[in-house]
């Protein structure tokens, strides 16, 4: 497999895309992209994983630690942590759980 992931990025005018990147092995990859002022609320998921910024600007909020979401960022998650998501400006990234 040989994906261009920053050509697949496109924003909504508002809310969140999602778009599935690999599924394989019990592993899932997915790109997220979500428009300046959008949320996720406080939610868990049953997988470790982590999430990788492409671009934007925004925050994260893990057990109550907010995390800068800027290009470049890695942020590691395990399994059932309390997390949200809050975009400042048209942001993107790649969630992997596996």
């Amino acid at each position: 497999m040989n994906l261009n992931i920053l050509k697949m990025i496109e924003y909504p005018k508002q809310g969140i895309i999602s778009k599935p990147v690999l599924s394989h092995n019990k592993n899932e990859v997915t790109l997220f992209c979500m428009a300046g002022g959008s949320s996720m609320g406080e939610h868990t998921s049953t997988k470790s994983g982590f999430v990788y910024v492409l671009e934007g600007n925004g925050i994260f909020n893990l057990k109550g630690k907010k995390i800068k979401m800027l290009p470049g960022t890695f942020i590691f998650m395990n399994k059932n942590d309390l997390h949200s998501l809050h975009a400042k400006l048209n942001t993107s990234f790649l969630l992997s759980l596996k």
